[in-house]
């Protein structure tokens, strides 16, 4: 290995000199999934229109599946990049799990984007299951249900309540306004689901397990001089 790319140090393990092979090091849970999200992304691209609608529909942590037991769907459905080019849903995962990452560690950002994916998704399907079963008009047990949208809103609502002062008034206010206008419009269930993992991502960011994390280090005390 060059030099340029590791060095040895005291106590023995080589380390990387490289930027990018630090950062992924150090982002390891945002690397792996981003690395996910490339592949399923990049298969479903060689696959025929069919194909793909069969996948999506069986991935879909929808009612139905819920029923019949296939839970797994509600992780398989965050492998699946829906609504948005596939580029720019896996560069939005990067850069927010990532920024998360950085600052919080690998545990507690993914329990913040794991909490705000399942949160969400039992919620808003909890409501559609209770809407199915009063037979309320345009319930659907097979709805279409995938993507990775809850987990980042979630986080990213998480980071910015987290954030300077300025950022927690102006950024979460901006957010939420856009995800209700949204949802105003639409009238979809994922738009629903995206205003309800705002709530849980700023409700993680209540948890002293995370403030803890997330709050600055003072800086050092001067030493007194005698």
């Amino acid at each position: 290995m060059s030099d340029r790319l590791a060095t040895r140090t005291p106590t023995g393990p080589v380390v990387s000199r490289h930027p990018a092979l630090r950062a992924a090091v150090r982002l390891r849970l945002t690397t792996a999934y981003v690395l996910l999200l490339t592949v399923t992304a990049s298969w479903l691209a060689t696959q025929g229109h069919a194909e793909r609608a069969r996948f999506v529909r069986h991935n879909s942590s929808n009612v139905h599946h819920m029923e019949v037991g296939k839970w797994w769907t509600m992780i398989t459905s965050g492998l699946v990049v829906d609504g948005v080019p596939a580029w720019a849903g896996i560069a939005a995962v990067a850069a927010v799990l990532g920024l998360a990452e950085w600052r919080w560690g690998p545990a507690r950002a993914g329990a913040v984007f794991v909490f705000g994916h399942l949160g969400a998704t039992l919620l808003t399907e909890g409501a559609m299951w209770v809407m199915v079963t009063a037979r309320i008009p345009g319930a659907l047990s097979r709805a279409r249900d995938v993507g990775i949208s809850y987990g980042l809103v979630a986080t990213g609502a998480c980071l910015l309540t987290l954030g300077p002062p300025a950022l927690r008034r102006y950024g979460l206010s901006a957010l939420a306004l856009v995800l209700a206008t949204a949802w105003a419009l639409n009238q979809q269930l994922a738009d629903a689901g995206h205003l309800v993992a705002l709530g849980l991502g700023v409700l993680a960011s209540r948890t002293a397990w995370l403030r803890t994390r997330a709050a600055p280090t003072p800086p050092p005390r001067p030493t007194p001089t005698t």
